[in-house]
């Protein structure tokens, strides 16, 4: 199985923290990536989000092919923009003010795309966005502004650029980056309404306790100096909160404290008492918030039910590639509905030719999932238990898919075999590709 477009969120929650109380908005909203070989067209995709209700979308880069696809689509959208862009966003200010005019100026037309900021709790992950201060300030011209036209609310500066496992290789860019877009943004006439955000990973704090929660020693400087920035521009802090992943990280992690169906695992912390990492993780960020004078913060939010992770996060979401719910899940308006107007190719597969003796097809399974996504054959995976045949079988397949069936492509010096009959087996699906029409351009 590919890497899914859309990773959805279970309940959005946007929780605006004013000086003098607390204001909550929900909504549905999904993330929509595009590190897949076998990309849906923006059109199809845009489609689906509208049949299932689903008004606002994050994008991990700016991609022109998306952003197009969104133009006229009344879906809100948040832009990203990636780690390793970070460093030159930073060094120069012709660069932040390129990235402004390709990225954010030409959208913002009649009909264009509405790039807005919203906050996720993820599918199996949850993010959240804690808004130091959100009050959308009002335009001093440049841009109209009525419902026409569409208008970027927030970017986001960097995807967790603080994680530990980088081991600081951003986060000295951050801020310079910040600032440098920032002043793009003024002068393209954007800044009064167009917020700066950067998304956390909630390693950036930690305790052993929530009340104790403070910021990591080597970022203390930094996070002041971002917190100071995003309260002065009215810029929500973001944080991405994935309970799960503690069961990876620590063996002895109780598994049912990672989740939200009770736990006989409960941490007690003065008069509080924690039933599940979420809970325990979010007042460990406000308690380290509070440590820099944010102490006023007050908090309330829904909490979701989230179902045990896969093994890789290409597999995190409910839709597939080709756009098809991968679960029942009813987000309020019925059951989850499919893509519509999918085109695939013929349904044929490459399997390992059972008549043939496959004792030397290590190396051609190798070359298959170099560039092929055969991960569900790994242990957790959908495909795990399919035996050394189909394991094989899997492989050919997921190559000459992604090769669009071109007959060269199930060779694999004369041990491939093009078959007519679906070989998947119970739950592991062996995919058949989408055209280029559903697939559309790939931008890199």
């Amino acid at each position: 199985m590919t890497k899914p477009h859309l990773s959805i969120l279970v309940i959005v929650i946007v929780i605006l923290i004013w000086s003098s109380g607390l204001m909550v908005e929900c909504g549905i909203g999904v993330n929509w990536g595009t590190l897949s070989p076998h990309r849906l067209s923006p059109s199809v995709v845009v489609d689906l989000l509208k049949h299932n209700h689903i008004k606002k979308v994050k994008l991990f880069d700016a991609d022109p092919l998306v952003l197009r696809g969104l133009m006229g689509s009344g879906l809100e959208v948040m832009v990203g923009i990636q780690n390793e862009m970070l460093m030159a966003l930073g060094s120069s200010p012709l660069v932040a003010d390129n990235w402004v005019h390709l990225n954010v100026s030409k959208y913002l037309v009649k009909g264009g795309v509405d790039i807005r900021y919203f906050i996720l709790l993820y599918f199996r992950a949850i993010s959240l966005f804690l808004n130091i201060d959100l009050q959308p300030q009002e335009q001093s011209g440049g841009i109209e502004t009525d419902h026409n036209i569409s208008f970027l609310r927030y970017i986001a500066v960097g995807n967790e650029p603080f994680l530990t496992s980088y081991a600081g290789q951003y986060q000295s860019y951050v801020v310079p980056a910040l600032l440098n877009l920032q002043q793009s943004l003024a002068r393209a006439n954007l800044a009064s309404y167009i917020k700066l955000v950067v998304p956390c990973n909630a390693d950036a704090y930690e305790s052993s306790l929530p009340s104790q929660g403070a910021f990591r020693p080597e970022l203390t400087e930094i996070m002041t100096q971002l917190v100071s920035f995003l309260n002065s521009n009215g810029s929500p802090f973001v944080v991405n909160i994935y309970p799960f992943l503690s069961l990876y990280g620590n063996s002895d992690f109780p598994q049912d404290y990672a989740f939200f169906e009770g736990t006989s695992h409960s941490v007690t912390d003065g008069q509080n008492v924690y039933s599940n990492a979420f809970d325990g993780n979010l007042d460990t960020l406000v308690a380290a918030l509070s440590r820099m004078g944010y102490n006023k913060c007050q908090l309330s939010l829904e909490r979701s039910k989230s179902t045990l992770p896969g093994n890789f996060e290409r597999h995190w979401g409910i839709f597939s590639f080709d756009g098809q719910a991968k679960y029942p899940l009813n987000m309020g308006n019925g059951l989850l509905k499919n893509a519509k107007n999918v085109e695939y190719l013929p349904s044929r597969w490459c399997i390992a030719d059972p008549s043939r003796d496959l004792s030397g097809v290590a190396n051609h399974v190798r070359l298959a999932c170099s560039s092929a996504d055969c991960t569900t054959l790994y242990y957790g995976g959908s495909c795990n238990g399919i035996g050394t045949k189909g394991n094989i079988s899997y492989a050919f397949n997921s190559y000459y898919q992604l090769q669009k069936q071109n007959s060269k492509s199930c060779d694999f010096d004369g041990l491939g075999l093009v078959t007519f009959l679906d070989p998947s087996i119970g739950d592991c699906r062996f995919l058949v590709g989408i055209t280029s029409s559903s697939a559309g351009t790939h931008i890199n």
